[in-house]
């Protein structure tokens, strides 16, 4: 219990971070750039991975598009933390849970059970009231928790598929999509600082390194989760989404004074409802 109370906490921090970052006018792009670095560099040190185990059977392709969308994805969750709040932000990630299943049922055919059906059914309500436009706000910019829900979703699918092969260590994986991810990073820095005029930002750094400090640890424990409740995965994905639901909720409300309309509220619980019923499909 102890890895995965540990790895809701540092998905829920990551985001925390993000929010903090703002008031020290950090930039975001270079913040992802440094949150590799670490990310990678963790990587290594802690999983050992041997890039030689690569061959040409490996998911190249799965291992590119991923490593493409993740630091792209990033940006959006930037923007999401920064004009909708950590609370909306932390539940339209969850919420990506369902793109996977929708997934299964659409391309591969998989059956669905009634819990699965409700629980896809309400999680479309949750979203819906989640992203709910308040009367008296007119900086409502739901576009990006919604591409950060469809971005994971399809990210949780590529790494699903990653998965599989299982000739390549998932750690050795993870490391070289790290790589990638880096390089498009370091891209998109180098794009916004000759193109756009953006200026280097000295406090981005400790910034970023803490982001993929706490994003590495993410990783870790969920991986460590999973192996500890072997016999029941589906107790680490319930808790994982429903911990992070309802901490980003506390810690937005209350560190943040961020603003939750009552359907806002609403949508919130019927996301964690919806965590419910989809951990029952899966018993």
């Amino acid at each position: 219990m102890l890895f995965l109370i540990l790895s809701i906490l540092c998905s829920v921090i990551v985001g925390v971070i993000f929010k903090i970052s703002r008031k020290y006018n950090a930039n975001p792009s270079q913040i992802i750039s440094f949150n590799y670095i670490a990310a990678i560099t963790l990587c290594y040190f802690t999983f050992a991975p041997d890039l030689n185990a690569l061959d040409n059977k490996a998911p190249l392709e799965i291992y590119t598009s991923v490593g493409i969308l993740l630091p792209i994805l990033f940006l959006f969750l930037a923007l999401s933390i920064k004009y909708m709040g950590i609370a909306k932000t932390d539940a339209a990630q969850r919420l990506s849970l369902f793109i996977p299943i929708l997934a299964a049922w659409l391309l591969f055919n998989e059956g669905f059970n009634t819990y699965k059906v409700i629980g896809v059914l309400v999680g479309f309500a949750a979203l819906l009231f989640i992203l709910k436009k308040p009367s008296d706000n007119a900086e409502n910019k739901w576009i990006y928790p919604a591409t950060v829900l469809l971005g994971f979703g399809v990210i949780d699918i590529l790494f699903k598929k990653i998965a599989l092969y299982t000739v390549v260590p998932y750690t050795t994986s993870l490391f070289f999509v790290f790589l990638i991810a880096f390089a498009v990073s370091i891209l998109i820095v180098i794009y916004k600082f000759f193109i756009a005029k953006e200026k280097f930002v000295l406090k981005s750094i400790p910034f970023g390194i803490l982001v993929g400090v706490f994003n590495f640890g993410n990783i870790l424990f969920y991986l460590k989760a999973h192996k500890a409740f072997a016999e029941n995965p589906s107790t680490v994905f319930a808790g994982m989404n429903m911990g992070v639901i309802i901490l980003g909720t506390l810690i937005g409300a209350f560190f943040f004074k961020e603003k939750l309309s009552k359907i806002n509220i609403l949508g919130l619980f019927l996301a964690l409802i919806a965590v419910v019923f989809i951990f029952l499909s899966q018993l």
